[in-house]
This record gives structure tokens, sequence and C-alpha cells, in this order.
């Protein structure tokens, strides 16, 4: 068994899973778009090229994620924290400022008194991330 988040953007799943792809060297596996699905008619009229369901896969990453007109989306008040854990300091603050490019940081990146590096940030998509290291 394995834990696999399910991240529901408000619009710009794509652009949020194409900078993931750039920041943890993975990739989008699987796209299906909301144009000639089953759930077309359910979504806003000028959805069809949102995406509906994808799959992203990067090294000890695995996530589901999509769009949704849903108020618990992130960017429309829902709220989720993702923890990355690397055993390496520099890749940490690596992936840490980019996350942080254009988002927030609420905690930065610093050694912390139980010896690893931590930091917390929401990233411009408005996905709340920690990232310790070390």
């Amino acid at each position: 068994m394995k834990l696999e988040p399910y991240l529901h953007f408000a619009g710009n799943c794509e652009e949020a899973l194409e900078a993931y792809a750039k920041i943890f060297r993975g990739e989008i596996v699987e796209a299906n778009r909301y144009g000639g699905s089953p759930m077309e008619a359910q979504a806003p009229p000028d959805w069809g090229n949102k995406i509906m369901h994808a799959t992203f896969r990067a090294p000890g990453v695995d996530l589901m994620a999509g769009d949704s007109t849903h108020a618990s989306a992130i960017g429309a008040g829902g709220r989720i924290t993702l923890a990355v854990a690397t055993e390496d300091s520099a890749e940490g603050e690596r992936i840490f400022q980019a996350l942080a490019e254009g988002g927030n940081v609420t905690m930065p990146y610093a050694k912390q008194f139980w010896g690893a590096s931590f930091g917390m940030l929401t990233d411009r998509f408005g996905v709340d991330w920690m990232v310790n290291a070390g």
C-alpha cells in the first residue's frame, strides 16, 4: 500500500504539474482533459482543455491531480500541506527555493534544533509545503 495525494487545482493544474516536473525532476505520466470525456458536461464551458485527471511521478513522489470548481480546490480556499524529505541539505535548499519562486515563505529554510534544515512556504499555486533535509 502507498499513499498518493490528490491535489484539486482551481484551473491551473497543468501549470502546477509542469513546474513540479522541473523542481522534482519528474513527469506528468497521464493527463486526461475534460473535453471529450464523460465529465465534459459537468465542467464550465471553457474548461475543455483543463485537466480532469493527471498522474505525476518523480523519484520519491507520486501524486494525482486535476482541475476542480469545488470550493475545496487549492487556490479557492482548500488547504493541504505536502512534506518533502531528503537526506541532502543542498538538495533540500534547491527544492525549497524553486517552490518559493512566486510564492510566500512562511518559515525560511534554515538549520533547526533537531539537526536538519527545514522551511515552510506556500507556492505560487496555493499549495503549502514543508521541506526537511538532513
